[in-house]
């Protein structure tokens, strides 16, 4: 069964090809006194958007535009989606920007294990599909929330999901991590890729999603940090985002592939997609406070298919050595 994602009925409400308008983001309710200003936060995010945007437009060759979408929320705020698609490296990458508020149903704060119906949240997510089997998905989230009653806390995350795990490239990425985390708090990285490893799991496949990498959320502005230390982390683990990643896509672009490599990247891409949908936080978050569909579910790949109870990889195949890396606790970094 070959499914795709191209959008149906729901169409953008604005689509061009460049930032757009610049997008304003959203103030509502009074900040928590040791809040740095809302404002602030959202605009770097906002700006960290189209860098990024540009960023991976030259490294995919720059024929091929991200297209940019405006969108409101009906409850409140909005955002500014931006997706290439069609790219020389790049089959399909969406980044997106949001800043909303409002209020959750008492079920939806329950299941996110938030402390109040009333929230604003902003972030910047991205995920990019590689045309080639041979560069890997990879995703990035950081973002910031505010309840209702004065709780602000920041969370995000890096993770990489190689069709073919090359172990080299996966210790680099691991090292790269460490060092964003080890300029704020030696015990970060620990801690987050442990983490990253329990959330980036499938327990019904039991593999993870790919080689891990970080993951942290709550980290609370009081309790974990000020906000100026928390805020700094997060900045630095956005940024260090493109230069690892795009050192990848430029170093595996042209190896070769057949359709055995199209073959087990259709399974692997189809992996990704059931933890999308069926275990992450995100895209539950967007789904149950009224986000936009069409945004939220951006992070799904271009072409992907369900064959029933496909045969394992053969014993010593680059299929099965790849298998062989989807399990928590790796350690990337022994003997680096």
């Amino acid at each position: 069964m070959q499914t795709s994602n191209k959008q149906r009925g729901n169409q953008p409400r604005k689509s061009t090809p460049g930032p757009g308008r610049t997008f304003a983001a959203v103030t509502t309710t009074a900040l928590p006194a040791f809040a740095p200003a809302r404002p602030e936060i959202a605009a770097w995010l906002a700006d960290f958007q189209l860098r990024l945007c540009a960023q991976l437009e030259a490294a995919d060759g720059g024929a091929v535009p991200f297209l940019t979408d405006i969108w409101e929320r009906p409850g409140g705020g909005g955002g500014r989606s931006r997706v290439l698609e069609g790219g020389r490296i790049l089959e399909k990458g969406g980044v997106g920007f949001s800043a909303v508020h409002g209020e959750m149903s008492e079920a939806a704060a329950r299941q996110l294990h938030m402390p109040s119906l009333g929230f604003y949240a902003t972030g910047v997510s991205a995920v990019l599909h590689p045309r080639s089997p041979r560069v890997p998905i990879i995703h990035m989230n950081v973002r910031y929330f505010e309840a209702a009653g004065g709780e602000a806390w920041f969370g995000g995350g890096i993770d990489l999901t190689p069709i073919y795990v090359d172990e080299t490239q996966a210790r680099r990425f691991h090292a790269a991590l460490k060092a964003v985390c080890d300029q704020h708090n030696p015990a970060y990285y620990p801690k987050f890729t442990r983490w990253a490893d329990d959330y980036f799991y499938l327990p019904h496949r039991q593999e993870t999603r790919g080689v891990g990498g970080i993951f942290f959320d709550r980290l609370t502005i009081g309790k974990d940090g000020s906000a100026a230390e928390l805020f700094a982390f997060v900045q630095d683990v956005a940024e260090v985002f493109g230069p690892a990643y795009t050192q990848i896509m430029q170093e595996n672009q042209a190896l070769p592939y057949a359709a055995r490599e199209e073959s087990w990247q259709s399974l692997r891409r189809a992996r990704y997609a059931e933890f999308n949908l069926a275990f992450d936080r995100g895209t539950q978050f967007g789904l149950q406070t009224g986000g936009r569909t069409e945004s939220i579910l951006m992070s799904l790949p271009p072409r992907t298919g369900w064959a029933y109870n496909p045969a394992p990889p053969a014993d010593g195949s680059p299929e099965a050595l790849t298998l062989s890396w989807l399990r928590k606790d790796v350690d990337w970094l022994a003997d680096v």
